[in-house]
Formats: structure tokens, C-alpha cells, sequence
């Protein structure tokens, strides 16, 4: 460790001890999480469902798309309704009719101020109070019983063919006979009770719901709980002190910057031989531009479905290609793409660490690992068309069609042989890595170190989305499922990315290896410090305790700290530019990390802050400034890493290619400008005017029909249509230029001496 004791002490401290917060609240999660009734019954003892019911609802949802149409407790699409939401105002509407039908022979809207008055409050007491007893059955009363009733007999029409709701069906982007089995229609409705009763019941011994009050239904008295205000205000408070410190260290506790190293006069990366491994990747490099391609037209059938909900400028294909498939590959194909750029970097570093040698058979895996990539992506696709299409038996959807669940809505089989992969992945990268790790010479391999720890976290972390199955409990899915979403791709992935880029520069000679060492250890501090525990933002009210949203707050608040010096980082990037002439030919890979810098503070920072207090979230988990944030942060950060490592490699492997200037400025502003015009002509707009009626009506309004379908919103999605061929034209561009780039053939030799100071 050397000089970096006092850097690796603190990593190393700071995960053991995040980890540990992260595994002790994830314990209360289990223990804690919302019961599944084992019967429910009515109080004149008629049985209505069971657990089983409710279990079998449950992966009935999941056959559909799940989360891909519409959401349930805040997770999912946003053009249908929040399902949880949606069934709590139906059912407690319907309650108040039968009740005034009862009471004063009229309908509820016919009441005086006072008999309405008297009959919520009688609602209230009914549906807050926890009526699971001792040998967990819950018994309701008649009246809500012939309220289920009536809810569920809505929600089996919608879901089938019925003319009647043929266009509610369309408003929602929901194809004609979503579910064809009616029998599986009912278990799907017992599944939407549970999830709405859980987010109306008080917790024993507390005075919240099991969803933290979630969702804003004033009907009831959901409103945001004191301890969402606190721990809201002590998010801000942390975030300020956060940015305090990080601003008074950064301008008083560190040392000077040390001056930069002679720039080399050629780039060492260029002064060896390609191994055949680096020769293979081009394929990689294909893949990537050819899923970003594909994702970016999906992207705009799918934001068009939000429009006419069935059709594409008036041609019916929902039958075919509906919005819950469409989304589910656009989401997938993204992290498909991504994820290739990022394994294509680390396949072309192995080499260059090994002493610019490949280990045996190593360009054999190299191509055996893209074609598992391109088994595990076309089988993953059509297993989610069979799926959706309910062509496919009920008992095979969850493992070879559609787990449900968004980023993670590949079967369970495809994800087994989706993480097999990526522990090849990190198996061809060990072989080269290692070898030079160990070798017995003075060089300081610190950063080399931290590297094989990345590489290492993202080959074994992926398999935290196997610790869930088809029928586990709502609330432990998502504890789970938030490990690969949240902590593998926005904490492993962002150490990855800022060491390799950090070992590139130093090993350009661009930067010290000193100053990269220092930069890449605290950094990785600062983002696993709040992005650990932070996980937890996304589980304020997925059937936790207040603990986990206190500590999800506090420390999601800290994530944002590291991203205010991202400005800085830009600055100094964008400054290598001019450190040799050589750098010419990296223009535009360094330009797309400049712009990850900067939409990483706005998307990542800004706009993920924008959503993270819980008095934020309770209002606007499930509307459309959950997407801005995503947009911005998914493709604003790790999209353009993905293309700038993706243009670095093709750099590399075609020595002689000249990018051109014409293709590059349009595919990078493009990209820039598209992903502005989406976020801001549309995305936000709707988000914002969304959060105004989520505050003053609930949020079952500002996801349903009668509000989405409003003549502004429905202009605000056309609009988005500009943006929208913005960056299909900068994504056009970018992939002609890779492809142009692998069709170019290099005819002069390269030295095969081996640079100084890089790998052994």
C-alpha cells in the first residue's frame, strides 16, 4: 500500500462498515416486510382468497410485463396507472357508495358535507386498522368485501377484451386481451388488493401504513408522516454539510496538485503490437453501436405509444409489438449496450496490463464470450415476446420470458447465463491482470489494485439479483433487485469506469500514476460512502420500516456530494486534449467523458436529488420526473461512457482511422441536444404539472386517464417527438462512424516494443 495506506484504510473501513449497515436493515427488511394473509375472509365468514391467490396474482403480473405497464407501489411505467394507487381509490370510492347507498339510500356524491364527513372517518377507521390476527387471516367487513368485489370485477375487464373499456385500454398503452385466462384475471386482482392494502393498513405498534403512508390518498389520512418531514430536512442538511466539507478540503487540506509529466511524443498505447484477443473486438464494438441503434428507434415507437397508446400513426400493431414488450427492450437493449462497451474496454486493458502479450486461449474466450452475449440477448427478446404475448405456458414465463421486474425483466434463465458471462468476463480479465499484479518489480501497483477489485465487484455482484425467485415477497425483491440496479451499475460500475480511465491516462503518460492513484482511491470512497447504504432511497415505501428510510436519505443525500467537483473533473479532461498532438486522435472519446462529467452533476446529481428526499419522493415516486432523472443519469452517464470507451477501443484497433469531424460533431450534439430537447420540452413539463395535481389531488389522479389524456399533456408528448429525432440522428451518426471505422483496414506495422511503465 505504501503512500496510500491512509486511501486504502479508508476504502477498505468504509465498505466493510456500509456493507454491514446495508445487511443489518436488509435482515429488518425480511423480518419487517408487509404479510401475505394466509386466508381472507369476510365477517360473515365467507372465504374470498388465500396467500396462494395472492402469490399466483402476483407472477400473473409478472407474465404481463409487470413493472413495464404501469407500477405497483411507485416501480414501473408511467403510462399506466400506479396499480397500487389506482385499486386504493377505486375500492374506497366504491366503499363511500355503498356506504351512502346504505345509510341514505343516495350515491356518496349526493350527500351533505356532514354525512360525507361521517362516513370517511368511518372509512378511515376501517381501512387503517390492521385486521390481520394471530393466525394471520384478515377478515374485512360486507361493505368492503362488495367494494373488492366491484374493484376486482373492473380490473378483469381491463385486462381482457371487454368493448367496454376498449378505451381505457388504449389511454393506458395496454393491448386488447392483456390477460387472456380469466381465471388468471382474478389472481391478478387479489394481487392489486394486497399490494393496496398493504399501502392502507397501519403497521402494529405504529401509526403508518406498511408503505410509510404511501400513496397521498387523503381519503384516508395518507399523508406524508412526520418522520418523512424530518428525515427529508436532515437529507438537505447532510447534503449541504457534505459539499461544505468536500469544498473546504478540496481548497485547504490537499496538497498542491503536482506538476503534470512530460507528455511522451508518441501515445505508448500505439507502441505495441494489437494482441489477437484487442484484434477481436471490433464485433464487441459492432454489438454496441447495433443494440444503441436498435434501443434509440424502440425508444421512439415506445414514447409514441404514450400518444395513441395502440397504434403507430394510426396502424394498429399493439397485437404484435405492445408498449409493455417495446419498453421492456428498450430498457434491456440499453443495458445490454452499455454493458458491452464497458466489457469491450476492459477486454482491450488486459492485454496492455499483461505486458502486451495475451494469455493462452485468450482471444478463444474473448469470442466465445461475444457470441454468449448474442445468445443471451436474442434469447432474452424472444423469450419476452412469448411471454407478453401469453403464448407462452404460464409455469416456463417467469424463467425463459419476463421476470416482471424493470432492468431486471429478462427470464431467469437468460439472467443465470447473463452473469455466467460476465464471470468469464472477469476470468479473461483476471488472466491478464493478475499475472501482472504479482510480478515481482517496483512499480506502484496500487492502482492496478483498486482495478482488479472493480473488476472483481462487477463479475460477483451481479449475482445479487438471483437472491430473489417468481414468488418472493414484493418487499425482499426489491431489496434485492436494487442491489444490481442501484449498487452494481451506479457504485461498482462508476469505480470501474473512473480507475480504467484513470489507469488510461497515466498510462498515456497524460497524468502521474501517483496523482491517478490518489484521484481513483478517493473517489471510490466518496461514491461507495453514500452509495451503499443509499440504496435504500429507492425502498422508502416498498414495506419498510422508518429506519431504512432514515438511513436511505442520510446517506443517498452524500451520493450526490462527490458529483458537485464533476465540473472539475470536465475542466481537466477536456485540458489532455492539448497535453500532446497525439491526443487529436482522441478528441472525441475524451469529449464524450467530458459530457459525462457534466450530465452526471445535472442527471445524476441535480435531477436524482431532485426525486431522493422522502418528502419528495412520496409525491412523485411513479410520475414522469422518475424518468428525467433516468434519462439523464442512464444514458447522460454510463451511454456516453459506453460510446467514449467504444470510440477509445476503435482508436486503437484501427491505429489509422481519422474520425470525422462532420460525423462526430453531429452524433455528439445530437445526443447532447436530443437528450435536452426530451428532458425539457416534455419529460419535466409533464413531470412537474404531474407533481402539482399528485400534491393536491393523490397520486391515483396524476397517473389516470381522465388527467394523462388532458389536450397540454398529450400536446407535451407530441413535442417530445423533436427531441426525439434529434438524437436518432446523433445515434445515426455515431453508429456510421464506428461502423466505418471497423470497415477501414490498417496497413502500416506497429513497433513491437512494449511502452514503458505500462503493465510489467
Amino acid at each position: 500500500m505504501g503512500q496510500y495506506k491512509k486511501h486504502w484504510f479508508t476504502l477498505i473501513t468504509l465498505c466493510i462498515v456500509m456493507f454491514s449497515v446495508l445487511g443489518y436493515f436488509g435482515v429488518d427488511i425480511y423480518r419487517s416486510a408487509p404479510p401475505i394473509p394466509a386466508q381472507v375472509s369476510s365477517s360473515d365468514g365467507k372465504a374470498l382468497f388465500g396467500r396462494e391467490d395472492i402469490l399466483d396474482g402476483q407472477t400473473a403480473w409478472q407474465s404481463v410485463g409487470g413493472m413495464q405497464l404501469g407500477s405497483i407501489w411507485g416501480h414501473g411505467a408511467y403510462q399506466a396507472p400506479d396499480w397500487t394507487a389506482d385499486w386504493l381509490h377505486r375500492e374506497l370510492s366504491a366503499w363511500l357508495d355503498l356506504g351512502a347507498q346504505e345509510r341514505h339510500g343516495k350515491p356518496y356524491a349526493g350527500l351533505t358535507e356532514g354525512q360525507q364527513g361521517a362516513l370517511r372517518a368511518e372509512l378511515k377507521a376501517e381501512y387503517r386498522r390492521n385486521g390481520v390476527n394471530q393466525t394471520e387471516n384478515l377478515v374485512v367487513s360486507e361493505r368492503r368485501a362488495q367494494a373488492m368485489a366491484q374493484t376486482g370485477a373492473y380490473y378483469e375487464q381491463l385486462f381482457s377484451d371487454a368493448p367496454t373499456f376498449q378505451k381505457s385500454r388504449e389511454s393506458f398503452a395496454m393491448k386488447e386481451n392483456t390477460l387472456p385466462s380469466a381465471e388468471r384475471r382474478q389472481q391478478l386482482t387479489h394481487f392489486f388488493f394486497w399490494t393496496a392494502w398493504a399501502a392502507a393498513t397501519e403497521r402494529p405498534g405504529s401509526q403508518v401504513t406498511y408503505t410509510n403512508n404511501w400513496p397521498h390518498e387523503p381519503l384516508i389520512g395518507n399523508t406524508p408522516s412526520s418522520e418523512n418531514v424530518v428525515w427529508s430536512i436532515v437529507s438537505v442538511v447532510v447534503l449541504l454539510a457534505g459539499v461544505g466539507f468536500l469544498i473546504w478540503g478540496w481548497s485547504f487540506l490537499r496538497k498542491h496538485d503536482e506538476p503534470l509529466p512530460a507528455a511522451p511524443k508518441q501515445d505508448p498505447l500505439t507502441s505495441f503490437a494489437l494482441t489477437p484477443s484487442q484484434r477481436g473486438l471490433g464485433k464487441y464494438l459492432f454489438l454496441v453501436v447495433a443494440l444503441f441503434v436498435f434501443q434509440v428507434f424502440i425508444g421512439g415507437f415506445t414514447a409514441h405509444y404514450t400518444i395513441e397508446g395502440q397504434k403507430f400513426y394510426g396502424v394498429d400493431v399493439s397485437q404484435w409489438f405492445p408498449y409493455a414488450l417495446t419498453r421492456t427492450w428498450h430498457i434491456q437493449s440499453a443495458l445490454f449496450w452499455i454493458a458491452t462497451g464497458f466489457l469491450a474496454v476492459g477486454l482491450f486493458l488486459a492485454p496492455v496490463i499483461n505486458g502486451g502479450k495475451d494469455p493462452k486461449f485468450q482471444r478463444l474466450g474473448v469470442d466465445v464470450l461475444f457470441w454468449a452475449l448474442v445468445i443471451v440477448c436474442v434469447g432474452s427478446f424472444v423469450g419476452n415476446y412469448f411471454a407478453i404475448a401469453q403464448t407462452m405456458p404460464a409455469e416456463w414465463s417467469f424463467w425463459l420470458g419476463h421476470q416482471g421486474y424493470e432492468y431486471v425483466d429478462l427470464g431467469r434463465l437468460w439472467q443465470i447465463l447473463k452473469w455466467v458471462g460476465i464471470l468469464l468476463w472477469l476470468v479473461l480479465m483476471l488472466r491478464g491482470v493478475l499475472p501482472a499484479l504479482f510480478a515481482r518489480n517496483k512499480e506502484d501497483k496500487n492502482l492496478l489494485a483498486l482495478l482488479t477489485a472493480s473488476v472483481g465487484a462487477i463479475g460477483l455482484f451481479y449475482g445479487a439479483g438471483l437472491f430473489y425467485g417468481e414468488r418472493t415477497h414484493l418487499s425482499v425483491m426489491e431489496y434485492w433487485r436494487w442491489w444490481v440496479v442501484h449498487l452494481w451499475v451506479e457504485g461498482f460500475f462508476e469505480v470501474f469506469a473512473t480507475t480504467a480511465l484513470a489507469f488510461v491516462f497515466s498510462s498515456m503518460g497524460l497524468v502521474s500514476r501517483s496523482m491517478a492513484t490518489s484521484a481513483s482511491l478517493a473517489s471510490a470512497s466518496l461514491f461507495l460512502l453514500g452509495g451503499i447504504p443509499g440504496t435504500f432511497h429507492h425502498l422508502y415505501f416498498a414495506g419498510t420500516t422508518t429506519p431504512v428510510m432514515a438511513v436511505g436519505a442520510a446517506f443517498s443525500a452524500l451520493e450526490v456530494v462527490p458529483l458537485i467537483v464533476l465540473g472539475h473533473e470536465a475542466w481537466e479532461n477536456s485540458r489532455l486534449k492539448d497535453r500532446a498532438p497525439w491526443m487529436a486522435k482522441l478528441r472525441w472519446p475524451l469529449a464524450c467523458f467530458v459530457a459525462v462529467a457534466f450530465w452526471n452533476m445535472l442527471g445524476a446529481g441535480v435531477f436524482g436529488f431532485m426525486i431522493n428526499p422522502p418528502i419528495s419522493l412520496y409525491y412523485i415516486q411513479g410520475l414522469n420526473t422518475t424518468p428525467v432523472h433516468a434519462h439523464a443519469a442512464l444514458f447522460g452517464v454510463y451511454g456516453f461512457l459506453a460510446l467514449g470507451f467504444t470510440l477509445m477501443v476503435l482508436r486503437y484497433v484501427r491505429p489509422q482511422l481519422v474520425f470525422s469531424d462532420g460525423l462526430m460533431k453531429t452524433a455528439f450534439w445530437g445526443l447532447n441536444g436530443g437528450l435536452v430537447l426530451m428532458i425539457a420540452t416534455s419529460l419535466l413539463p409533464i413531470g412537474l404539472i404531474q407533481f402539482h395535481a399528485s400534491v393536491s389531488e393523490g397520486l391515483w389522479y396524476a397517473r389516470s386517464e381522465a388527467f394523462m389524456q388532458q389536450p397540454l399533456l398529450q400536446n407535451l408528448r407530441w413535442i417530445r417527438t423533436f427531441g426525439d429525432v434529434v438524437f436518432i440522428v446523433g445515434a445515426m451518426a455515431m453508429a456510421w462512424q464506428v461502423v466505418l471505422g471497423l470497415a477501414s483496414r490498417d496497413s502500416a506495422p506497429r513497433s513491437q516494443q512494449l511502452a514503458p511503465g505500462i503493465g510489467r
